[in-house]
């Protein structure tokens, strides 16, 4: 099965009202034992927020995070043998409300949230309650359209065959949503000012337009690139003293901040994160204190400040000079680069 982190470096880098298809209704306890078809929806647990979608393949079942709080979940019907849907970390790259597949027949894909430019993606359709689209990611009706309703474009979602891995549920009192402190956000205007001369590394944000920011560590290359919408804007050399995590993990940038400093950045404070991928604690401070990460503040300043709720930070120990296992899709603009243009299913 191919292995994606679809989250943007150029060449290389590389769970509630019910209701369901036929309107059953699971008792308030037995709130995931649904029927193909049914789903959960309650948007009113956390209203604000950066959403995430992690869709189990051996559940079959699609979970809405909004925030870190789950507000959703759906059956879900994924690629079917020999058609298999990707796993990793993706951004949504379009969005379509009426959209045809010019692969099969121009089938309907209604409320379609594209994941690859080669024809992955969310969208509506029959869901059996078995793998059975063509590598797609098919959703019940309804439960697709209140879901494009609260999404937006550079939207993460998270695909795993793990069966180990449990659904996240949080209490929404578990994570607060406060306004971040004065000093958030007060140095924008110092990050378009020219990189000193004496700076090891390359900072030029007005390459890429406002959008999606994701952050790929790469502790094997001892380097950390910046995009922002599939844009390279930053990158600069890291020194690690400890030992290297192994592995790849992902985390989400959370609405809100702590009350402690930041790590290497006492003067800023410490952000929220959600793990999406991976193992270990939702802050990624512990892989990167593990791993003695030491960087020109400068930089780290500069990144901390680009970071905005819904950003990604991807921490792996793949290289990104190589063609790695881990395929990161091109985060891009609405019309993709030249290439096939195969839409879905």
């Amino acid at each position: 099965m191919r292995s994606c982190i679809s989250l943007g470096l150029a060449a290389c880098l590389a769970v509630l009202s019910v209701a369901g298809a036929t309107a059953a209704v699971p008792s308030a306890g037995s709130s995931l034992n649904l029927l193909p078809g049914e789903y959960l929806w309650t948007p009113e647990l956390a209203p604000m927020g950066p959403v995430l979608v992690l869709v189990s393949i051996p559940e079959q079942r699609a979970y809405v995070y909004r925030n870190g709080v789950r507000i959703g979940v759906a059956t879900a019907s994924t690629g079917k043998p020999g058609y298999d849907t990707p796993t990793g970390v993706f951004s949504v790259l379009q969005k379509k409300r009426e959209h045809y597949s010019n692969l099969y027949d121009d089938a309907p894909m209604p409320y379609m949230q594209r994941l690859t430019w080669d024809g992955i993606a969310l969208h509506a359709g029959r869901v059996p309650g078995y793998p059975a689209s063509h590598g797609c990611v098919r959703l019940p009706d309804a439960f697709a359209e209140k879901l494009y309703d609260v999404t937006t474009r550079g939207m993460t979602v998270v695909i795993t065959d793990d069966p180990a891995r449990v659904p996240m549920l949080a209490d929404p009192s578990l994570f607060p949503a406060s306004p971040p402190p004065a000093t958030v956000g007060t140095r924008v205007g110092d990050l378009s000012l020219p990189v000193p001369a004496d700076a090891g590394f390359s900072w030029l944000p007005g390459l890429a337009p406002p959008g999606q920011v994701t952050v790929v560590l790469s502790l094997s290359e001892r380097e950390m690139v910046v995009m922002r919408e599939g844009v390279e804007i930053g990158r600069g050399p890291v020194q690690l003293a400890g030992t290297p995590p192994v592995g790849t993990r992902a985390y989400l940038l959370l609405d809100g901040v702590q009350p402690e400093a930041a790590p290497s950045l006492p003067d800023r404070p410490r952000r929220r994160w959600l793990r999406v991928l991976g193992d270990g604690a939702d802050d990624p401070a512990g892989v990167l204190a593990q791993a003695g990460l030491d960087a020109d503040p400068r930089f780290l300043a500069r990144v901390y400040d680009t970071l905005v709720p819904g950003a990604t930070l991807v921490v792996t120990d793949e290289a990104l000079r190589r063609a790695p296992a881990l395929t990161v899709i091109e985060a891009g603009d609405e019309i993709p680069p030249a290439r096939p243009h195969n839409e879905g299913q």
